[in-house]
């Protein structure tokens, strides 16, 4: 058994729908599929205890009824789980429009966000959703932005601060999700720069996926913000835990939710999603992070001393063959990866 009770361990259902297609040999994984292999991983007696959701169908329709959202929830406690963060759908294929264009797409972005706000206080008020965030980015190209960069930087804050309004109406915070593909977030130092220009650190905040900041430290989408040599040998680890540091001083006192993953320093994309950090699981031998020593960067301050800065922790990996994750091996090993990250930086 663990040792500590806090972070709680949740598991993420989007990669049942991130980067899957009907009619190819990667088909949407269902709901319930994701909740069962979820429920049943199990590492020396701890179990997941939660999930994080993609409001979107056909896991979660963003227009759900409150019945719809009952069934849900009920669906969840049923297999002795709870609902963490949930992700808003701003992109223009599910419904939102981009954060940097026009005032249509824009109006489509906060509405969007307006609906995952509203679903997300309904789960509360069924006593399903004990904490969490409303993910959001900026669902728009790094080419698109680099048009105009300063321009596009000031309509992402812009659209973020209306959407933050919205959010505190609701009593929710937003996560920013620092990813190589999301134009004016698509590196380390213009996360840090939108973050600041939006201003509502109570209220916006940055979600690190640890699959995805490695690509930070790379400079893969902005070459002038790498913080690691071009020609680097990935077997010198001094050099990559001052990269990892540098990286994790500047965005973790923004950080507000946090995901587990491993990384082999590639990009990859499918279906509709764009290239981004490739997420491999936790024991794969081409993977580049000690996954507790560099989780523990981003949840023990420049001091060693734990933040404790949210409630829960989640694994993100998408993008996976079908034939691996219906293989309950697999979230038994994923498990394994984040117990051993709350017996390093745990508490109770």
């Amino acid at each position: 058994m663990s040792n500590y009770t806090y972070p709680k361990l949740h598991n993420a259902m989007w990669p049942g729908l991130v980067g899957k297609e009907e009619g190819t040999d990667h088909p949407p994984i269902d709901l319930d599929t994701m909740l069962d292999l979820t429920a049943a991983a199990e590492v020396n007696g701890v179990k997941f205890e939660g999930v994080d959701l993609f409001l979107f169908a056909p896991h979660v329709d963003i227009d759900a009824s409150d019945d719809d959202l009952k069934q849900l929830a009920e669906k969840v406690q049923k297999r002795n789980l709870v609902i963490g963060s949930v992700v808003a759908p701003v992109w223009p294929p599910t419904g939102g429009g981009s954060a940097m264009g026009d005032e249509s797409e824009r109006k489509k972005f906060v509405t969007q966000v307006r609906k995952a706000c509203r679903i997300a206080q309904k789960l509360r008020e069924l006593g399903v959703r004990p904490y969490g965030v409303i993910r959001i980015d900026s669902a728009a190209s790094p080419s698109d932005w680099a048009k105009d960069p300063a321009g596009n930087q000031k309509k992402i804050a812009e659209t973020f601060r209306e959407a933050a309004t919205v959010a505190e109406s609701f009593g929710e915070r937003l996560a920013a999700e620092g990813e190589i593909c999301w134009g004016g977030m698509h590196s380390w130092r213009r996360m840090v720069e939108l973050l600041e220009m939006v201003d509502r650190p109570q209220t916006v905040g940055f979600q690190a996926d640890m699959a995805h900041t490695l690509l930070y430290t790379m400079g893969y989408n902005a070459p002038e913000d790498a913080l690691l040599p071009q020609d680097f040998n990935w077997s010198d680890k001094a050099v990559l835990e001052q990269a990892l540091r540098q990286m994790t001083a500047a965005l973790r006192p923004w950080t507000i939710d946090f995901h587990v993953a491993q990384n082999d320093a590639t990009v990859f994309g499918s279906g509709s999603h764009d290239k981004t950090g490739r997420h491999c699981l936790p024991n794969d031998p081409n993977g580049k992070l000690d996954i507790p020593a560099v989780a523990g960067m981003w949840l023990r301050d420049e001091n060693g001393q734990l933040t404790k800065r949210f409630q829960h922790i989640c694994w993100d990996g998408c993008m996976f063959p079908n034939a691996v994750m219906t293989q309950p091996k697999t979230w038994n090993d994923i498990l394994a990866a984040m117990v051993s990250v709350r017996e390093a930086h745990g508490w109770n």
